[in-house]
Parts: C-alpha cells; structure tokens; sequence
C-alpha cells in the first residue's frame, strides 16, 4: 500500500459546488450596503437597479441590441419552463438530452405539455447526441453545457443560420464562462448563481427577434400561470425586458447580482471571464493527463465542460467494486476532502456515474485548484488504503 503524504497547503478557499457557485473574490455583505431594501421594487430606485442588471449583462456579453433580456421567476428553471409552455406547439420540436436537466426539459414536453410531434434524443452521460444531425425545419432545445455530465456543445455551427423553428438554448453554466453565439440563438436562459456567483431564485431570459414573432403570433392550446406569461392582446410585455418584473424580485440578489457584474468588469468583461475559466479548466486538465487513476466523465475533448467538470474514477481497485459500492466509495472520498477543508460539495450529481464534479468558473480562484489537486491525489490514496485494509 502507498502512503501519500497529506499536502501542506489547502485553498484558500474550499468552495467547487456547482450550484450554487463561489461567490467572487473578495465578496463581503458590506458589498450591498447600497440595497434598496423596504422599498418597492416599482419604485424609480427599484426599478433602475433592475434595469441596471438588464443593461450591464447586455454590455458584458455583447447581447445583441435587438434582442429582449429580461429578469423572471423561478432561477434558470424558472425561464426555461416560461420559454416551453409559451412557445412550443407551433411547430414539431427536438429535445436534445445528454444530461439530468436537458431529460428534465424533455419530460416536461412529453408528459406536461403532452406535444404530438415531440422527438427526444438522448445521449449517455459523456456524451453528446450527433448534433449535425438536427432538423432545423423543427423547434430545437438543448442545454449549452451540461452540468451534471460535464459535457458542453464544442460551438454553434451545428445550429442553422436558415432554421424555420426556434433554437431554445439553456445555458445557465456556460454564460459569463464560453463564447455563446447569440445569432445561433432564439431562448436563452441562465441564472445568477452559476459563474456571477449570485444569489438564487432569479432567472435570466433573452429573446431572439425570431423569439419575440413566435410569442406575438402564436397563442398555446393550454393555459398559462401568470408567472409564464409575457405577452398581453397579443403583444409582447415590453415592461419584463425593461426592468418591470413579473412578481417581486429579492432587492438584495439583485444587488448581489449587481455586485457580480461590476466585478466581472474588472476581469475583462465577458471575455476576461471566459479567460479565467479556460485557466482553471486547465489546471484539472493537466492534473489529469498525468494522474493514472482518474479521467474525464466526456471521452472528446472538443465537448467537454470548463465550468462543472465532471470526472471518473479509473482505477483497477475502483472499477472492480460492486456498481452499488461505487457512489459509496466516490462520497467517502468527497467527505475526506471535505473533512480536511480542502475541497467541499465536489461529489458526482445524484444520477450521474460515480466519481468527481469540480466547479471551475470564473469566480474560482486559479490558486485554488493550483492546491486542490495534490489533496485530490492524497485523498483517493487514502481512500484506496483504507479499503484494501
């Protein structure tokens, strides 16, 4: 049996959940002492701090100017299930699965919502479906990055310039942290609590002007809840993509997320974000490549996810465990970690294949991972001797 000796040096900060995120460096609750707390969010403040949020993600991001950003209920769900039960039923549509969330959309289309012509492809954890293949003549849905398989879309050039349906995009791990192409898109929908490292319950929706036509044009076979609904006798609710909410925001994630969005511009805007997240993809990746017992949950690099990294473990000893006794083993090792201060919430998401999932965003701290990775090695030694006692 080998002894590791226990690494000297632990991060700075031990937080790698993959949702909720790390907050950004040097975020303190005295960052929010401006919060327009006890006030209504309709008031001229309330309101201009949330058109502030619209306003500053449009600038980072280089969202178009023609399309609608607005702030809704419900987290990144939230805004994914507005987009669903407003838009789809037009046309045929195509659910793209790899992931927990992207079969969770789809269940919802098949068993909610109940459409006739609605195809489900699925693809296994680590991989992707052949995205080539897509009929643009139908809606398409589909998650960016998948962040319970650590598997993203390498680009965008899968996704017709001369589509008839609507490409629905929920990309709530990939925003702030890869390159979207906006013009690929018509739905995109994320949340504050991913790479900004906000505060949850708020979603981000972005509509194409494609989108926006769909909602004005088109009115569903089924009711809609008053959270879900964005149009008005037939015209879109231009107050929602102003700053205007459709039921009353938390003032205090609002500045939180404004909070977020002035530190990013510190970093380089959305780029520099993207730049920070690459560098701490790729302290895993080099960790990896010389490490014999572990690997990549996605076997193509072209797909594989710089924010929640997903890894397997692939040791003889490992693998030759019962499949029951695998998610034991990989938890025993996450609580080790956790034990020790070197690492907390990095366990493999409920549903996925046992090992490691490792939040690499911008918020992270390159320095971190730098010291997280000797105590990953030590950690699985440790956990190895114990079992072959």
């Amino acid at each position: 049996m080998t002894v590791q000796m226990r690494p000297e040096r632990r991060p700075n900060s031990p937080l790698f959940s993959s949702g909720p995120c790390a907050k950004r460096p040097g975020w303190s609750l005295q960052n929010l002492e401006d919060t327009c707390l006890g006030r209504s969010h309709r008031s001229g403040e309330g309101k201009a701090k949330l058109k502030a949020v619209i306003d500053k993600h449009r600038a980072l991001l280089g969202i178009p100017d023609d399309y609608k950003i607005g702030i809704v209920p419900g987290s990144d769900t939230g805004a994914v299930e507005m987009a669903l039960w407003s838009m789809l039923g037009a046309r045929p549509v195509t659910m793209l699965a790899w992931e927990s969330f992207g079969a969770g959309w789809a269940t919802d289309v098949v068993k909610q919502l109940k459409l006739n012509d609605a195809e489900v492809i699925n693809a296994e954890y680590g991989e992707i479906p052949d995205l080539a293949a897509t009929d643009w003549s139908r809606d398409t849905v589909f998650t960016w990055n998948g962040t319970t398989s650590g598997v993203r879309v390498p680009n965008g050039d899968w996704i017709s310039d001369d589509r008839e349906g609507l490409a629905i995009c929920d990309a709530t791990s990939a925003v702030f942290a890869m390159e979207l192409p906006w013009e690929k898109l018509d739905v995109v929908t994320w949340s504050w609590q991913k790479v900004l490292g906000g505060e949850a319950a708020h979603g981000m929706l972005v509509l194409s002007p494609r989108a926006v036509e769909r909602l004005e044009s088109y009115t569903p076979a089924w009711p809609l809840p008053k959270v879900f609904r964005m149009t008005k006798g037939g015209k879109l609710i231009e107050g929602i993509f102003k700053g205007e909410t459709i039921n009353t925001p938390s003032m205090l994630a609002v500045e939180d997320a404004l909070d977020a969005l002035d530190w990013a511009e510190t970093v380089g805007g959305g780029k520099g974000m993207v730049t920070r997240t690459d560098a701490n993809a790729k302290v895993i990746s080099d960790w990896v490549a010389k490490t014999d017992w572990v690997d990549y949950l996605a076997g193509d690099p072209a797909i594989r996810s710089t924010t929640s990294v997903c890894l397997k473990i692939t040791d003889d000893w490992f693998t030759a465990l019962p499949a029951e006794d695998q998610p034991k083993a990989a938890k025993e090792l996450v609580n080790l970690l956790a034990a020790e201060g070197a690492a907390l919430d990095i366990g493999h998401y409920r549903d996925a294949p046992a090992g490691l999932r490792i939040w690499a965003g911008a918020t992270v701290e390159t320095a971190d991972l730098e010291a997280l990775m000797p105590w990953l090695d030590w950690g699985y030694a440790t956990l190895k001797n114990t079992f072959q006692k």
